[in-house]
Formats: structure tokens, C-alpha cells, sequence
């Protein structure tokens, strides 16, 4: 496919955004990203690829063409539909891409996903898939993007994900995933600085008193204001609450934009 069309540099799709299951007019957690790699070519990542957004996808990149899949953690709304790109690897009546698309993600991915599609060896997909498993601050290189896992705080192992674009003609542009997660060190150590913090806000105030599990829209609005991050946009909001009350409890603590993610919005960083 060409390079994305609009301002050069680093680009955001929300493909699928609903948190916690599909809504009726959004998949789960699925954003692709894309960055000019300097040599003409695109590279194209997705964060996570949760549980309905392997449809969606497809109608903005080949997910076989992937240069890889980035999982915050391994809840079915993050990365069930990883069983659709082995289905689509394996067997594709064009036959095999040729290459295997490599996945990021916690410790026990490999057999995580086996599981999923009911394969008895944790390595079972590994002629589709290139898995590796995270290793918390340690930075990758993916294409033209560099991407740092934070550990963060969560029923189970779940990073957050810096990921940075460097303009040729200066400056890096900085994208934060927050993954799922509440308040936690690793957040705010992620989310310092960030042109962009793509942030989940599943519970509401007043009503979600349990910890240790999702922010509310008014704690990821504190997170952005102590990172001082330049923009914030609120996702992994479950169909069953209003959409439009994450931001208003942002709004209360951070002063940048604030905007509620939904299917099919761009957003340059």
C-alpha cells in the first residue's frame, strides 16, 4: 500500500476502541499506526488486536503486511483476533505471505495464543507468527518506530507502550498506549513528555470504586496534566457507559484537548 495520505509523519487510525467486549458500533482495542520509514516505504504496527477488529482492519491495511502486532496484555478484548491473522497466514488462497508477522507481547504469548485457537504446543503458530515477549524499559526497533514497554498496573502482566517517530527533518514525535491499567508509576513514567496519550478510561467516578484495575476519565486526566502530555484521547470506553462522560471528568483536571475516541478517527502526532 502507498504512504498515508495528509501531513507526513507519525498517523493514528482508531480501528476498534470499545473496552472490555465489542460494542455495536465498535471493535475492541485495535490501532494502527503508521510513520514514514525514510526509504519510501511505510512501516504499519497495529497496538493490540482485540476481539472483533481483525474485520475493521482490513479496511485500512493488509493485516498480513503488518511489520507487527504490539499487545499490551493478553485479555480476549486485546488480542483474540490474532486467531484471525493465523487464519488469514495459513490459509489464504494466495497461499503463505512469505514472511511471519512478528507480535510483542507479555511473558506466555506464544502459548496464550495457541490456547485461543485450541493447538496443543505453545509454539504451534510459530510458522505464522514471529512471538517475542516483552522485557519491561528494553526498547525495540520497528521500522522507523522505536517502542518501550512500561510495566503497569493491571489484574495481570500489561504494559503501557511509548512508541517514537523521528522526523528526518528533526524532532521525535511521541505516542503513548496506556494499555489497561489504574494509576501507577510505569504510566506516568511512559506517558512524560507524550505528543499524544491514548488513554483508557473503562470506569466512571462515583460508580467503579475498585481498584488496581482501569482508570476513570478524572484519573487519566490527572495522569496526562503530570506527564504533561500535549493531547489526550480517552478510549477503551465500555458501550454500557456514556460515552461523553470520560471527558468531562478529564476536562476537570487537564487543560489540553481532550478527545473520546471512536472508529475511523485520524489523528497525526
Amino acid at each position: 500500500m502507498s504512504a498515508p495520505d495528509g501531513p507526513t509523519g507519525l498517523r493514528l487510525t482508531v480501528v476498534g476502541c470499545s473496552g472490555s467486549y465489542p460494542g455495536p458500533d465498535s471493535a475492541a482495542s485495535c490501532y494502527l499506526l503508521e510513520a514514514p520509514d525514510g526509504h519510501g516505504g511505510t512501516t504499519r504496527v497495529v497496538l493490540d488486536l482485540g476481539s472483533g477488529a481483525i474485520g475493521p482492519l482490513q479496511r485500512h491495511v493488509d493485516p498480513r503486511a503488518l511489520d507487527a502486532v504490539l499487545l499490551s496484555h493478553l485479555h480476549a478484548d486485546h488480542c483474540l483476533d490474532l486467531m484471525g491473522l493465523y487464519v488469514l497466514q495459513r490459509h489464504h488462497p494466495d497461499g503463505p505471505s512469505g514472511r511471519r508477522v512478528p507480535v510483542w507481547g507479555p511473558t506466555g504469548t506464544a502459548a496464550r495464543l495457541a490456547r485461543g485457537y485450541d493447538l496443543t504446543e505453545p509454539d504451534a503458530m510459530s510458522a505464522e507468527l514471529d512471538v517475542r515477549e516483552w522485557q519491561p524499559g528494553r526498547t525495540v526497533d520497528v521500522g522507523a518506530l522505536r517502542v518501550t514497554p512500561f510495566a503497569v498496573r493491571h489484574p495481570v502482566e500489561a504494559y503501557a507502550v511509548r512508541v517514537v517517530w523521528t522526523d528526518p527533518a528533526g524532532g521525535d514525535h511521541v505516542l503513548v498506549y496506556s494499555g489497561d491499567t489504574d494509576t501507577c508509576d510505569g504510566l506516568d513514567a511512559a506517558a512524560t513528555g507524550a505528543d499524544l496519550l491514548l488513554c483508557e478510561a473503562a470506569f466512571v467516578d462515583g460508580r467503579d470504586e475498585v481498584r488496581g484495575i482501569h482508570l476513570t476519565g478524572r484519573r487519566a486526566g490527572e495522569v496526562a496534566a503530570r506527564a504533561g502530555v500535549a493531547r489526550l484521547l480517552l478510549t477503551h470506553v465500555p458501550a454500557w457507559n456514556d460515552p461523553g462522560a470520560a471527558a468531562v471528568e478529564a476536562g476537570e483536571v487537564f487543560g489540553g484537548p481532550t478527545v473520546t475516541a471512536a472508529p475511523g478517527q485520524v489523528h497525526h502526532v
